[in-house]
């Protein structure tokens, strides 16, 4: 009954912006990959700081779960309503409050999205880098500390948010960082709330770091057939030093599913996709370098554009990449893991990886950011079918020792939800439990996302 006291007061603050209505509960109760649904009891749709704290204060009075949603594009079950309770939608709080060009950085609201804030941010000469993909929201993406395909260059989340403002489980409204590009004053908090998936407090306000438009862009295509020369291709080329704004990786199978969603007649081979940033004769000279590596290893048609129409479609098709992998058997669910490995072992952990789902009776196309050593494999698995779902996940969890083993992550940007739980104890020791030390110290009532990253209660 806590949860149905704590409904009945948030009515009273927030009107019709508290929904019940079954189509809403079930939007922000569903996964866009295997996990079964779990919808709230209510929806909350706040317009500011203030009803974010007021909800906080309400839901932590009776005891009421609280999970903060944005775009609802994570991939761990990070939006599940596990233990019922309210989810705050913070769509509507997407406002940019503050571009302060001469100092390269931005002050947004949490559900502003990156492909919003990079239309407002034209005429500047400024743009946002970070690029997961989907258009996320990003309050969401400072959250699972987000990276993508432009990581290689301009880093990930965590080095472009510079402070937050974030209201704690009790309703206390607290400012971390601040618009200075460095500080010793205490503890890093900004960092601490980048990545905790909203299980320590929620993001009504970010300060971004910003950077320069590049003057000259290019995108180039190559393909291999062996999928172990295009990785060591990546690998040579990140060691040499060569700037590259994007290098992507897409194996045979990932490379028909593309062919067959977008429409591109690229040679069902491994193949390598990279941009280049900078001016107009550094970039000629980045890919006239990258060419010669990819003709060393083995490498073939390689191609390049600095014609936005091409870099558009090209970019277009590998963000499309996950859809055109679940297209490839019809009905399907997927597993998808996101495993990150130094760079030098790159080239080993796909290759075993991939042998490894050659061996096993379902599809898994592998793609990824490689260029930060990060790969993903779409395991693609029969609804209902449980002997196929426990292949993926036996799989999955193969993948994730391999990457262990390596020094590397269980993943390096989907982020932990209810997913990759059980693996936190093999990465982190004795430091899981410290984090679940800081959880009870902050959420002492465990209602803030509850059941996602740190020890389940």
């Amino acid at each position: 009954m806590t949860i149905q006291f704590a409904i009945t007061a948030l009515t009273t603050v927030l009107g019709d912006r508290l929904s019940v209505a079954k189509p809403d509960l079930e939007a922000h109760g569903a996964s866009e990959t295997h996990f079964p649904p779990a919808p709230p009891d209510a929806v909350a749709y706040p317009l500011d700081t203030d009803e974010v704290s007021q909800i906080m204060q309400i839901c932590n009075e009776h005891d009421c779960p609280v999970i903060p949603y944005g775009a609802g594009t994570s991939l761990e079950g990070h939006t599940l309503a596990v233990k019922g309770g309210v989810t705050i939608d913070l769509g509507r709080m997407n406002r940019l409050l503050a571009v302060n060009a001469e100092d390269m950085d931005v002050v947004i609201q949490p559900g502003l999205t990156r492909e919003e804030l990079n239309t407002e941010l034209r005429t500047t000469g400024l743009f946002f880098p970070v690029d997961p993909g989907a258009n996320a929201t990003l309050g969401g993406m400072a959250s699972t500390r987000a990276s993508g395909t432009t990581a290689v260059r301009y880093g990930t989340m965590r080095d472009n948010v510079l402070a937050l403002e974030v209201v704690l489980a009790d309703g206390r409204v607290i400012r971390t960082g601040s618009r200075a590009r460095k500080s010793s004053a205490g503890y890093d908090l900004t960092a601490l709330f980048v990545g905790a998936e909203g299980t320590l407090g929620i993001i009504t306000e970010l300060t971004l770091r910003l950077h320069g438009q590049p003057e000259a862009i290019s995108s180039a295509v190559c393909s291999f057939d062996d999928i172990g020369d295009a990785v060591n291709a990546v690998i040579a080329t990140i060691q040499m030093g060569i700037p590259m704004a994007r290098i992507e990786f897409i194996d045979a199978d990932t490379t028909r599913a593309c062919n067959a969603y977008s429409g591109t007649d690229m040679p069902e081979v491994p193949h390598l996709l990279v941009e280049f940033h900078g001016s107009d004769a550094g970039v000629a000279e980045q890919a006239e370098r990258f060419g010669e590596i990819v003709q060393d290893m083995g490498g073939t048609g390689f191609k390049w554009s600095a014609k936005t129409e091409e870099r558009n479609a090209l970019w277009d098709m590998r963000h499309k990449a996950y859809y055109a992998c679940v297209a490839l058997r019809k009905g399907a669910t997927a597993v998808v893991t996101d495993v990150c490995v130094p760079i030098s072992r790159l080239a080993q952990a796909v290759e075993e990886t991939r042998a490894d789902i050659a061996a096993s009776p379902i599809p898994g196309p592998i793609l990824g950011h490689v260029g930060d050593g990060n790969f993903h494999a779409i395991l693609l698995v029969e609804p209902g079918n449980e002997a196929e779902m426990k292949t993926a996940k036996d799989l999955s969890n193969r993948m994730v020792e391999r990457a262990l083993a390596m020094g590397g992550t269980a993943t390096g940007e989907h982020g932990i939800g209810i997913g990759k739980l059980d693996y936190m104890p093999a990465e982190h020791g004795d430091g899981w439990d410290v984090m679940g030390d800081i959880k009870s110290v902050m959420d002492p009532k465990y209602t803030l996302n509850p059941a996602k990253v740190v020890r389940p209660t």
